[in-house]
């Protein structure tokens, strides 16, 4: 792959790194990347992958553009409220990198067809930028049965988290939360507000562990939740382990087909430590 003269002023700030060079360059070039959520958390995600070269960025969301995700979905703008999200999203990312190709999947992720899209493209990492349990947990088992490295990320309030699994090495969701929360358990996003900055900075740190990924850098989140405090500007690092008896990575596992649960949007749990 020959870069053109334009591709070497476009990405000329990441070929001086010695980190990336030309060579990492073209791995990004050649990278596929799913997002799933063109929300608060997918928006910064798919916008910086966009604007790095990233070859092909898939982004799948059923919803359509409300004037309420203007606070923090920045892909999103006033002309496109009532626009589905996909659209939106693409629009966007091809304005800013015509270079990449950006797959749209207009439905609602479910059990019976997450396998199929991420297989699609096999894509080489996923990104979760959703807002709710029941799809965090799906997306975990889904890349835990098809090999699949992915960032989970959880904004509400003041407070976001992050943790990166990696086939083989590491603690997968489930391994740290087990299981969704009862309902009604933990307020929502439209109960409990979010600052609309969160989704910037967690989303942009998901793009990050991708990048990384895909240029085999050290560092990533595996075996960590990062989470972040905007009130006191603090983040924290936690060691997690990888838990044996998991229903999914485990030595036995006992869920051995994605499940749908049904659970209320926009939530985050938080993990305490002891």
């Amino acid at each position: 792959m020959a870069f053109s003269d334009e591709q070497l002023e476009r990405y000329s700030r990441h070929i001086i790194l010695k980190e990336v060079g030309v060579k990492g360059q073209k791995r990004i070039m050649g990278g596929k990347v799913l997002i799933i959520g063109a929300g608060g958390l997918g928006a910064p995600a798919a916008m910086y992958l966009a604007a790095a070269g990233m070859g092909t960025i898939g982004i799948a969301d059923a919803d359509v553009v409300d004037l309420s995700n203007l606070q923090r979905q920045i892909i999103h703008s006033t002309p496109d409220v009532g626009k589905p999200k996909v659209i939106s999203a693409k629009e966007t990312m091809n304005a800013m990198n015509p270079d990449v190709e950006v797959v749209t999947y207009h439905e609602w992720i479910n059990s019976s067809n997450i396998t199929d899209i991420i297989k699609d493209r096999d894509y080489d990492f996923i990104i979760d930028g959703t807002d709710n349990f029941p799809i965090k947990f799906l997306i975990n088992d889904a890349c835990v049965m098809l090999g699949k490295p992915f960032s989970h990320a959880g904004i509400i309030r003041f407070q976001g988290q992050l943790l990166t699994y990696i086939p083989g090495k590491g603690p997968c969701y489930r391994c740290v939360f087990q299981n969704p929360p009862p309902a009604d358990a933990v307020p929502t996003c439209r109960q409990a507000g979010v600052l609309g900055v969160m989704g910037g900075v967690i989303g942009t740190l998901q793009a990050t562990e991708a990048l990384k990924y895909l240029l085999g850098m050290e560092g990533l989140l595996n075996g960590y939740l990062l989470t972040y405090n905007a009130l006191t500007m603090d983040f924290r690092k936690v060691k997690l382990s990888h838990n044996p008896d998991c229903q999914v990575c485990g030595e036995h596992p006992t869920i051995k087909t994605l499940i749908d649960y049904e659970q209320a949007v926009c939530d985050l749990k938080e993990y305490h430590n002891g």
